[in-house]
């Protein structure tokens, strides 16, 4: 039998000794992670499917590649290297950025001609970023959304519809 000194009144209760709380936790958390990670992965496994969208449809016509002969004519406007230098305190020295523009067959030759304006446009965008903008992993997308969409208002809406990046490096 137990020593009687060992044991606390307040753990007592009617003759028998209270349990600790902490081994209902401990089974509650794994069963928690278990479940939790079972239905990530059959959910991102593709073996349920949401219910919200996104199913077996919407996904296979999302990620099915587009053949060229669907695809919409385009032409392309190349535009010319810009090289922006970049501030005194930074790393790198200059920014070397090339880049072609996407545009409808029809109005290529309407937006080559304003091609002047749109080197204008991205120059000065470029030399008010600073270093830590640029070499910011999430960056290229963030500044290909700025540029493209100063490119279109200098164009006029519906002109341009992407911005193709060639070339972007730090030098």
């Amino acid at each position: 039998m137990a020593n009687t000194a060992d044991i606390d009144p307040d753990d007592i209760v009617e003759g028998k000794r209270k349990k600790s709380g902490k081994g209902g936790l401990i089974i509650g958390l794994v069963l928690m992670l278990g479940f939790g990670g079972g239905g990530f992965f059959a959910t991102f496994s593709g073996m349920i499917a949401l219910p919200f969208g996104g199913g077996d449809g919407a996904h296979a016509a999302a990620s099915a590649p587009q053949k060229v002969a669907d695809m919409a004519p385009t032409a392309f406007v190349p535009l010319d290297e810009i090289v922006i230098s970049l501030g005194r305190g930074a790393r790198a020295k200059h920014l070397v950025l090339a880049a072609e523009l996407e545009v409808e067959p029809a109005m290529a030759e309407e937006v080559a001609t304003l091609r002047p304006r749109v080197l204008d446009v991205l120059n000065t965008y470029l030399r008010a970023l600073d270093e830590r903008d640029i070499e910011d992993p999430a960056a290229m997308t963030r500044l290909r959304a700025q540029m493209l969409r100063r490119i279109q208002v200098v164009t006029g809406e519906g002109r341009v519809r992407d911005l193709l990046i060639t070339r972007f490096v730090l030098q």
